[in-house]
């Protein structure tokens, strides 16, 4: 039998006990569409001569086999976990900040059935959602009153339209930055209806150009921290407290876009960081240093340094944050019940002085030096003993998600040796769970800062996976 004779017809490989299991777990749609496909794709090749098929019974196992393959392919989500080994802490294309388990456990429990998040329990009537975080919020950050969006941006055009639609905001060119995925700061400012004032130059902005541009136009004075790049050399910027007191002389608010969330070494336990650490976090603003300043209201991140879910805080004077809240906009921007408890868990661990020990994102920029080379060192024996060509090496992490830029800590590396670098990484990246390394003088590197310790041993057998051969690609990749 030669050619796509070969191929049994479609109502023999529908009937047969093989093809009736996968059309059972994957749906008869699903798995008519892959068989229609996967036929059609070794017909081709069967007229071209690119395969050698003897008989029926073993093209319809091949079918099937290929068939199975596409279905299981197909059936797994797009969004699933991964293992970070990048050494990227806020790793914005890996979802930001992990996590902490208090957090996890309250969105689950919030998540699983009804919950009190518009309902007065004392006196049987609606409620207001903004009352989980109020308190939380004042304490946390050292600010009056604060609101919940569901992230900065969402917080900042909200802050905009409330406080200054159809008015004047005055901002430094230096701070007109481009955020990640190309969005630009000036065009979220205009969607908010406020107007543009722009002052200073590129590289250097006085106190004295803030003052010269207010008018009876103007609503608001903003600050935007450049948080994803440095500028060096001929700068200057006023600082927050010099800004304060043009806008309290003048009478309007100050604003300003904090961005990371780092709320200050005053709720942390300073010495659980180390002394590279703690200058990374120093260099950063932070939320409650901005408030003493005389910020009026101030945007941040919940889920960079702060260490929770996807969010923008809104934080400052009562009577600011009670117009944000009362904004029409506010409706399209506020967060979920899961997003709420999610938030109440992490401000609670700050709060509560836990950081550094419960926030996955402190944790891992307090990790020390003896514990980084421990764990690269119990990783490079795990794997040589799999026959893994590896060694320990030295190298840079960095904290990334837009915050303390150019800024890195020192670490300790996996360094992986491979014939080809790239078809390693991308195996690891193709495996169960998606590895996501880096590539340094031709090695494969993983960072352990960013791979949690319960993560160990689904990381080792991604790698000797990946290695030897359970990948097509990884096959070819050790020396």
């Amino acid at each position: 039998m030669s050619g796509a004779r070969v191929i049994p017809a479609m109502d023999v490989l529908i009937a047969l006990p093989a093809a009736q299991a996968l059309a059972r777990r994957h749906g008869p749609r699903a798995f008519r569409a892959a068989l229609d496909t996967v036929v059609a794709h070794l017909r081709a090749g069967l007229r071209a001569g690119a395969h050698e098929i003897d008989d029926k019974d073993a093209a319809a196992a091949l079918i099937l086999e290929h068939v199975a393959s596409a279905l299981e392919g197909a059936a797994q989500p797009s969004l699933r976990p991964a293992i970070n080994g990048t050494g990227v802490v806020i790793h914005t294309n890996l979802g930001r900040a992990p996590l902490a388990r208090a957090a996890l456990d309250a969105m689950a429990a919030v998540a699983a059935g009804y919950s009190t998040l518009e309902f007065d329990v004392e006196g049987g009537t609606r409620g207001s959602r903004h009352r989980h975080l109020d308190a939380l919020l004042a304490d946390a950050t050292g600010a009056e009153a604060g609101v919940a969006t569901n992230n900065t941006a969402a917080g900042l055009t909200l802050a905009l339209a409330a406080l200054a639609a159809g008015r004047e905001v005055i901002i430094s060119r230096g701070e007109l930055v481009e955020i990640g995925g190309g969005f630009r700061v000036p065009e979220i400012l205009r969607g908010s209806g406020a107007l543009l004032r722009e002052v200073g130059t590129t590289n250097r902005t006085r106190a004295s150009d803030y003052a010269a541009a207010i008018s009876d136009r103007t609503a608001a004075i903003l600050r935007v921290h450049p948080s994803n790049f440095t500028m060096q050399g001929f700068t200057s910027r006023p600082g927050l407290g010099e800004l304060s007191e043009i806008a309290r002389r003048f009478g309007v608010p100050l604003v300003e876009d904090q961005g990371s969330g780092w709320l200050g070494f005053d709720l942390c336990r300073v010495e659980a960081f180390p002394a590279e650490a703690r200058a990374v976090l120093g260099d950063e603003p932070a939320v409650r240093d901005s408030i003493r300043h005389g910020a009026d209201l101030l945007v941040f991140s919940g889920d960079k340094l702060l260490g929770g879910p996807q969010a923008g805080l809104v934080v400052g004077r009562a009577d600011l944050v009670a117009r944000v809240k009362a904004h029409p906009l506010m409706r399209a921007v506020r967060v979920d019940k899961v997003t709420y408890a999610g938030l109440d868990a992490t401000l609670r661990a700050w709060v509560g002085g836990r950081a550094d020990e419960a926030i996955p994102v402190m944790r891992m920029i307090a990790m020390s030096p003896e514990v980084l080379a421990r764990r690269a060192s119990d990783l490079v024996e795990r794997l040589r003993a799999a026959g893994v060509p590896c060694e320990v090496g030295t190298g840079l992490s960095t904290i990334g998600g837009g915050t303390t830029p150019g800024a890195t800590l020192p670490t300790t590396l996996v360094r992986i040796r491979a014939t080809s670098a790239d078809a390693l990484a991308a195996a690891l990246r193709r495996g169960a769970p998606p590895v996501v390394a880096f590539i340094a003088d031709d090695d494969v590197c993983l960072d352990p800062r960013t791979v949690s310790e319960d993560e160990d041993d689904l990381l080792v057998a991604a790698v000797i996976a990946a290695v030897r051969g359970d990948d097509p690609v990884a096959a070819q990749s050790l020396p």
